[in-house]
């Protein structure tokens, strides 16, 4: 039989989907699943985004232009500018979800065996960014006792090394919900400039910014223009995770010319998500303000319940919708593994990401999980007291 290629057999799995089968048998059993391993909102799609689907009257489902329709990347222009990010539409590339976009920016500024620096833990896809782009995470670790914060400067600047060639980093953060402050950013814009490097964020929970904390973006920091990737997506903004469209934007003009031409090698992003997406940016405030009013609650709630179970730490996210929490296991594979093989509650089990595979550092966040507040109030509370039921009995 011919052989794979050593890059697909060191590509690694998703520690949020690895456990789907799992799942699958729970539900043969009979039993529920409450699923917080996963960030697929239950929020509503906006009507509007829906509608410009329905009711559109396209007599040939064409290509667009490889780095997007004219109409829509000015009105996303349009829409940075009212959050005090001045781009042109030429500053963007409408891309196949964020993660095609994270993959155009590994592929314009990184040589294989380049380095990019990301403080973990991170979006585990980074991981597979990585290794499909043959470039090494070089991790600085923030810790779950400073809420996941920055680590300090120095620490970046201990891993630099002359193939450092960007930093890395998710804004508000997936999997910690850590919101990076204004402060923190411009220590990072600093090092980028001082060191000459890529300062790349994902930035696509950017609305979801809680106890009036405002979202800063690396788009917002003068002096940073030749140094500035930053990656966005419509999936959670408007929990249209399967219109699958994001955007690359920056005002350097060869990353976005080199990013280009990678667009140019798929064709074109899918015309029908695009003509959904363009409506969505019709979505009215109120939509954010009622989503925003939700996910705090939730929030809230399940830290409250988390923290009165005997041995758990977790970290209080500040934006996105998930949290990082400290479990007392050794091995939050096999607890998540076993809490759908073996382990219910009326018929009732949950499903939880392992957090190791948010990491690229050997042995850390063995004992850690992802939760993602993505469910009712009411289920979350049922959730968390499977989890603290589970706890009781479960042994290593």
């Amino acid at each position: 039989m011919p052989r794979i290629s050593r890059k697909g057999e060191s590509m690694p799995q998703s520690p949020i989907r690895k456990l789907v089968p799992y799942a699958e048998m729970a539900y043969k059993q009979g039993k529920t699943v409450y699923h917080l391993n996963i960030g697929q909102p239950d929020i509503k799609t906006p009507e509007v985004a829906l509608d410009a689907v329905k009711i559109n009257s396209l007599d040939i489902l064409a290509y667009t232009r490889s780095e997007g329709s004219d109409e829509y990347r000015q009105k996303i222009a349009d829409y940075y500018s009212k959050h005090q990010i001045q781009v042109n539409k030429e500053d963007i590339i409408v891309t196949t979800g964020g993660s095609e976009a994270l993959l155009f920016a590994f592929g314009s500024v990184m040589d294989t065996d380049d380095e990019i620096i990301i403080p973990e833990p991170f979006y585990a896809n980074y991981n597979g960014f990585s290794t499909a782009s043959g470039v090494n995470i070089v991790p600085v670790i923030s810790k779950i006792e400073d809420n996941f914060a920055l680590p300090p400067i120095e620490e970046f600047e201990k891993l630099i090394t002359p193939k450092t060639k960007a930093i890395l980093i998710c804004n508000p953060g997936n999997p910690t919900g850590y919101l990076y402050s204004k402060e923190e950013i411009k220590k990072l814009a600093q090092i980028v400039k001082k060191h000459d490097l890529f300062l790349i964020a994902d930035e696509v929970y950017r609305e979801f910014a809680y106890d009036g904390v405002i979202h800063y973006s690396i788009m917002q920091e003068e002096g940073l223009d030749e140094h500035a990737i930053m990656i966005d997506s419509v999936s959670k903004r408007y929990s249209m995770c399967g219109a699958r469209i994001g955007c690359l934007v920056s005002k350097n003009k060869t990353v976005i010319s080199t990013a280009l031409k990678f667009a140019q090698a798929r064709l074109s992003p899918p015309t029908l998500a695009q003509i959904a997406s363009e409506a969505a940016l019709q979505t009215p405030q109120s939509y954010f303000d009622n989503v925003i009013s939700e996910y705090v609650e939730r929030r809230n709630i399940l830290i409250s319940e988390l923290e009165k179970i005997e041995g758990v730490k977790v970290a209080k996210p500040k934006g996105a919708f998930y949290c990082i929490v400290e479990l007392p296991v050794k091995n939050s594979d096999n607890f998540a593994q076993w809490l759908l093989e073996s382990f219910d509650v009326d018929g009732e089990t949950v499903m939880v990401a392992p957090a190791a595979g948010f990491y690229s550092s050997p042995n850390v966040g063995l004992n850690q999980i992802r939760i993602a507040y993505v469910l009712q109030k009411d289920s979350l509370i049922k959730a968390v007291n499977i989890l603290k039921e589970a706890l009781k009995v479960y042994k290593d």
